[in-house]
């Protein structure tokens, strides 16, 4: 699944290939990709001239800045966006799994393509962005400036479940899926089953400043690529090349050289080292 050092990605190369692109006509093949009270012909329409000015992100969310509107696209498990030039450079072996196409006035086109069909594309008025995002109760963006150890400590003093299902609901900070929260709490030296509220303050600390740190890495390295994932200029991610503990049960631990576990906890595949993340010292 897309986590946010890939969506960041996917926007950075989006950037380089289609702002100031404007839409000339827009194909939704797979309706439900769609989310809106309109229908599909009148959603198709609305696009129609719209001039994409700016790529924004929100967590996992894409923002794309038209004109008049914005779009908000989530990719949730294997959503992506392929560019082409041209009607010469489309894939036609893409056509099966591509949804929706943006034809844009000069000939390019951008196809989302997605797999399972689990993504999905909104529509909204430029002033609903705030809104749009606080009815979701998100938290804040993983970064010094938004994501703030005191708020942080104090949240998690009152949440008695897990930590793991803690950072996976994105309400303490967004971005974390599963095989960033298994490398943050790796690092850590947390056991994904500590109740967050049994942290103690140098814990909270280190784990403050590990998810900051590891979605900072990952970003620069472009995300991770486990099984499908790459960016809309084609380009795999390498931070899969530094995993400590994500997909390398029953291989030695990085730092003690114990074998990694891994276990369905909350209902996702959970990788650890058990001699470095003890539930109880």
């Amino acid at each position: 699944m897309p986590e946010l050092p890939e969506v960041e990605t996917v926007r950075k190369g989006l950037e380089q290939l289609v702002i100031n692109k404007t839409i000339a006509k827009v194909l939704v093949t797979w309706p439900r990709i769609i989310t809106t009270d309109m229908s599909l012909d009148q959603w198709q329409h609305e696009l129609e001239g719209q001039t994409i000015k700016q790529l924004g992100r929100r967590g996992k969310y894409l923002i794309v800045h038209l004109s008049d509107c914005l779009l908000i696209s989530h990719l949730r498990m294997e959503g992506k966006y392929i560019y082409y030039p041209d009607e010469e450079s489309i894939l036609p072996e893409n056509a099966k799994h591509t949804h929706v196409r943006f034809l844009f006035e000069d000939g390019s086109q951008l196809h989302y393509h997605d797999v399972r069909k689990f993504g999905r594309i909104e529509r909204i008025a430029q002033n609903d962005l705030r809104l749009y995002f606080e009815k979701k109760k998100l938290g804040p963006e993983p970064i010094a400036e938004e994501f703030d150890l005191e708020i942080f400590r104090q949240q998690l003093k009152v949440i008695k479940k897990a930590i793991k299902p803690a950072l996976l609901e994105q309400k303490l900070v967004v971005g974390l899926g599963n095989i960033y929260v298994d490398e943050t709490l790796f690092r850590a030296k947390i056991h994904p089953a500590m109740p967050a509220n049994q942290l103690n303050d140098a814990q909270v600390e280190i784990l403050h400043q590990e998810i900051m740190a590891v979605l900072s890495e990952a970003v620069i390295a472009g995300g991770s690529t486990i099984r499908t994932y790459k960016n809309s200029l084609g380009e795999a991610g390498k931070f899969q090349q530094v995993l400590a503990v994500y997909g390398r049960q029953d291989l030695p631990c990085v730092n003690c050289g114990t074998l990694i576990n891994k276990i369905q906890f909350a209902q996702r595949g959970t990788h650890y080292c058990p001699n470095c993340q003890r539930l109880s010292e």
